[in-house]
């Protein structure tokens, strides 16, 4: 993809990759529309924009309401009168040990790593239906393919959403919508500084959306990063499950305190 021109929007954009990315592809010439829920760093994001000589619009909303998700796009369309790419960026969590967890707990980190892409999505393919096509690219997590230790309910949203845009490829694709997930490994954010994740190899924010820009403009269907981590989930993969369960196994904590209505702890 070639951005000049381009109306491009960006959730979670508010800070961390986000931000970064919207910077970035304004300085290409995009007009960028950003959403997240903090309105005032979204309006700071909008004025520098601006100040680089970039086109930007700020859309503060919630996106695990699927209502205002679905309003942030229709102000898009209504603004700039199409969608050419969408980056879905939203999402997060700090260590979780489920074995000190209920099941309301997981849900909800499901759902703000979930709902959050889905509430976005399907508004942005309709329009891209009327619109004869687009570019959907879904920040998605190397803890996608496999099940991590203390990412549990995050790997789940992942690994569902990875199979959702899998599908989405087939079914949308003859409309020319294009499809590309992104799979970064540990990135240094603000929002991960003090998650409790151990982060081998982590990446600054400008270096993961170097990877990310060159993603969009290339467009493969998967895009995973950086290559060391790569080459090891895909050798997970290969390798017996009852193995990659024994490594994972190895790296997992004591656990530190029961859920509120657990059973106890053997």
């Amino acid at each position: 993809m070639n951005f000049d021109g381009k109306v491009a929007l960006i959730v979670g954009a508010s800070s961390g990759m986000g931000r970064v990315l919207a910077l970035r592809l304004a300085g290409e010439g995009a007009h960028v529309v950003v959403t997240a829920r903090r309105k005032d760093k979204l309006e700071a994001l909008v004025a520098e924009i601006v100040q680089q000589g970039g086109r930007g619009l700020a859309l503060a909303a919630d996106a695990q309401d699927p209502t205002a998700a679905e309003q942030v796009v229709q102000e898009t369309v209504r603004q700039l009168g199409r969608i050419d790419l969408v980056v879905l960026n939203a999402g997060g969590a700090p260590a979780l040990d489920m074995r000190a967890m209920n099941a309301r707990e997981v849900t909800a980190y499901m759902r703000s790593n979930y709902d959050v892409a889905v509430n976005v999505l399907f508004p942005v393919l309709h329009q891209m239906v009327r619109q004869g096509g687009g570019l959907v690219a879904q920040t998605n997590s190397l803890a996608g393919w496999l099940g991590v230790p203390l990412q549990g309910p995050y790997s789940a949203a992942k690994g569902a959403l990875r199979l959702l845009i899998d599908t989405c490829r087939v079914e949308f694709g003859p409309y020319g919508i294009r499809f590309v997930s992104i799979y970064p490994g540990f990135v240094a954010t603000e929002a991960t500084a003090n998650d409790g994740m151990p982060a081998p190899l982590a990446l600054s924010e400008v270096q993961a959306v170097d990877h990310i820009v060159h993603a969009l403009r290339r467009e493969p269907l998967d895009y995973l990063f950086p290559f060391t981590m790569r080459w090891l989930v895909r050798l997970a993969l290969l390798l017996p499950k009852r193995l990659t369960t024994r490594i994972l196994r190895h790296e997992l904590p004591p656990v530190t305190a029961p859920a509120a209505g657990a059973p106890p702890l053997a």
